[in-house]
């Protein structure tokens, strides 16, 4: 009977499960953020773009809280802490330059998920000014890379994956990097 513990069967299954909702309420805490900040207001009545996003919160059993903490980043408000943007700078496989911009109201907590993520796919965070001389920003506060550098179809690969798990993080905003990405081509 080796290998069909209940227990196991239920913490691996429960473990795929959270690990789908942390994706899903990361992805529409973003949304409520970018929504929120647009709209000025926090408030569904005068918001619209807002409204259907906490409509499909709602569907996915996201807890108010987290909407809630999603509501006041956007706004600039924080429970006691307050909610900053940080710009890191970092280098992806293949030194291909990236800007990372966070809204967090905890820099170390921040820091660390960034550099291990870096680390962990074959990059690095870079010192201030490492990577920024690529990028100007526009008014709407993105970063446009005025270098762009050439990259392999692995490390492109590489990249878009990378850029995936970074915005997966709650502070992270978005993710700009100094290179065209490759579309894959399946023969």
């Amino acid at each position: 009977m080796s290998g069909h513990s209940k227990w196991n069967n239920i913490k691996n299954r429960k473990g795929a499960q959270d690990t789908l909702k942390s994706k899903v309420f990361s992805q529409l805490s973003r949304l409520i953020r970018v929504a929120a900040k647009q709209g000025g207001s926090g408030d569904p009545k005068s918001n619209s773009a807002l409204r259907l996003i906490l409509d499909k919160a709602r569907v996915a059993n996201m807890p108010k809280d987290k909407v809630q903490k999603a509501i006041d980043v956007a706004l600039g408000k924080g429970n006691g802490s307050q909610i900053q943007e940080i710009v890191y700078e970092g280098f992806g496989p293949g030194g291909i330059g990236m800007m990372i911009v966070s809204f967090t109201d905890n820099v170390n907590r921040s820091s660390a998920e960034i550099r291990f993520i870096l680390g962990k796919a074959g990059g690095s965070l870079g010192s201030p000014g490492s990577v920024r001389y690529m990028f100007t920003r526009d008014h709407e506060g993105e970063f446009v890379a005025t270098m762009k550098l050439p990259v392999s179809e692995e490390d492109s690969a590489k990249l878009a994956e990378l850029a995936d798990n970074l915005r997966e993080l709650e502070d992270v905003e978005d993710v700009f990097l100094a290179c065209d990405l490759l579309e894959e081509t399946e023969e």
